[in-house]
């Protein structure tokens, strides 16, 4: 079933926003924080997906697939390095 709601955009501060009816929030499940995306004239709400959602099954798939080697097989140092730094 699909809830359709008219709503006005409201000056908030030096920002515009909208006021979103109870009953969507409660339908969407939507949590206190959320993203937005502009797509083909559209702006998607969504709730908000934790930091780093889904590595851990990613790098199991790239252990699998024998991707997950490291980029640098030898590191290269500078005479800074050498001379310079303090470990």
């Amino acid at each position: 079933m699909t809830t359709m709601v008219k709503t006005r955009i409201v000056k908030i501060g030096n920002s515009q926003g909208i006021r979103i009816p109870k009953l969507l929030l409660d339908q969407s499940q939507l949590g206190d924080e959320v993203e937005l995306e502009v797509e083909q004239g559209k702006i998607i709400i969504r709730a908000s997906r934790p930091t780093r959602a889904g590595w851990d099954e990613q790098f199991k798939q790239m252990a699998v697939a024998e991707d997950d080697q490291l980029l640098d097989d030898e590191l290269t140092t500078t005479a800074w390095d050498e001379e310079e730094w303090e470990w």
